[in-house]
């Protein structure tokens, strides 16, 4: 059974737009949220997110679209996208050529490509509203590729002409965490000698307010804390859009190549809570569930964890659960365990994306031998006492790092 590594990677996301400047943005615990202009009205009780910068994607028409100059996208490729294919189409770029892949590498029948998003909001309330006000007739052609949930995987696929396996997850804010979590099934089974990897949002206004619906958005209106999970004073979560891309490979093919390599990923696991549709359950068990079947199937103990970097959104009933879950695996009393910090407290929370943005800061953290820090605490809350909670960076590389990711209907990687 070969192992599994990570030889590529690729961001798009408020942190940074490339590897080096989301780098130094974790090295100086230096969060990239903002007030959103389309926030701004007496009708919204919400004014901050995680924008991507460098890039300008409010227009339902792709030709209206700004971004760097580096990422050459043919006309007729551009029509099919929703803002968050156009973050994850950068990603990709990013992440194959930081593997050193070429185009024969890409597109054959060893190569797979798996994507997470949840579709786009924007992309498809626009192409509605226009059928419903003009006809089918003046309905663009490309309207459902560019919209739908797996709009990703469609352009994707196309564009870089993969031949392998493909699919789209759509689990809520766990989806990027069970495309690598199959990703890594297609490669270590021998199924696939290489998988791409891609979670994306779009992050606008369409893809964020309606969670203001269910009363878990941030309603503090600072940047600087209004993210600030483990905080006792925490209110819900920044949401955040952009994409992330991750190469995996078998060892063998890696070799083969002489790529350079970050790190291994030596299994993961999956379970449920079986609760309710949207709340994690309060004792965390199904996450706690989903952290033992990771370490069985990597063969590793919970006392060989160095750095957990934890999916705390900064809400009230989540961040509770997930310290909870934490203290089932890891001990009650274990100050001395591994070190935990959630990153969303610089990023805000991805949904879709927050997976595979993680695991990247995980790779990123093994190379560059530090532990990111959990920003903005000026009160932790009791619930995580006895834990290792991290509010400044450790200079120090961990050598087994645990991710975790969970979504509504208590789904947990």
């Amino acid at each position: 059974m070969p192992k599994v590594v990570v030889t590529g990677l690729g961001f798009i996301c408020p942190i940074g737009n490339d590897q080096a400047a989301v780098l130094d943005s974790l090295r100086h615990l230096r969060h990239g949220l903002s007030v959103y202009p389309r926030f701004e009205s007496p009708n919204i009780p919400v004014r901050v997110t995680g924008l991507v910068k460098d890039f300008d994607a409010e227009s339902a028409d792709p030709e209206d679209w700004k971004f760097p100059a580096q990422y050459k996208i043919r006309r007729e490729t551009l029509r099919g996208f929703s803002p968050h294919v156009l973050y994850g189409y950068c990603a990709l770029i990013q992440a194959i050529a930081d593997a050193k892949l070429s185009p024969a590498d890409i597109s054959n029948l060893d190569t797979g490509l798996f994507t997470a998003s949840a579709g786009s909001t924007m992309m498809t309330h626009h192409n509605l509203t226009r059928m419903e006000k003009y006809g089918v007739g003046r309905s663009s052609p490309l309207g459902i590729v560019s919209s739908v949930v797996g709009t990703l995987t469609y352009n994707l696929v196309a564009a870089f002409k993969v031949q392998g396996s493909s699919c789209g997850f759509a689990s809520a804010c766990a989806s990027s965490g069970h495309a690598l979590g199959f990703a890594w099934e297609e490669v270590a089974s021998g199924r696939q000698k290489r998988m791409l990897v891609v979670g994306g949002e779009d992050g606008n206004l369409e893809t964020i307010l309606p969670f203001a619906a269910m009363r878990a958005l941030s309603l503090n209106f600072d940047p600087n804390t209004a993210s600030r999970p483990f905080d006792v004073a925490r209110d819900g979560f920044v949401g955040a859009g952009g994409a992330g891309a991750m190469v995996l490979e078998s060892d063998e093919e890696a070799a083969r190549r002489g790529a350079e390599v970050y790190c291994e990923m030596p299994g993961w696991g999956m379970a449920s809570d079986g609760y309710n549709v949207a709340i994690s359950h309060p004792e965390g068990s199904g996450l706690a569930q989903a952290m033992h079947l990771a370490l069985r199937r990597a063969g590793l103990t919970a006392g060989e964890v160095d750095y957990i970097n934890a999916h705390a959104t900064s809400t009230p009933i989540g961040d509770i659960s997930e310290l909870r879950a934490l203290k089932t695996v890891f001990g009650t009393n274990r100050p001395d365990g591994p070190a935990i910090s959630s990153t969303k407290a610089l990023t805000g929370h991805g949904l879709s994306l927050a997976s595979i943005m993680e695991a990247g800061i995980c790779a990123l953290a093994i190379k560059h031998e530090f532990m990111p820090g959990s920003a903005h605490i000026q009160n932790l809350d009791p619930e995580a006492a006895g834990l290792n909670i991290i509010r400044q960076n450790i200079n120090e590389r961990p050598h087994v790092v645990l991710s975790n990711s969970s979504g509504f209907g208590g789904a947990n990687v």
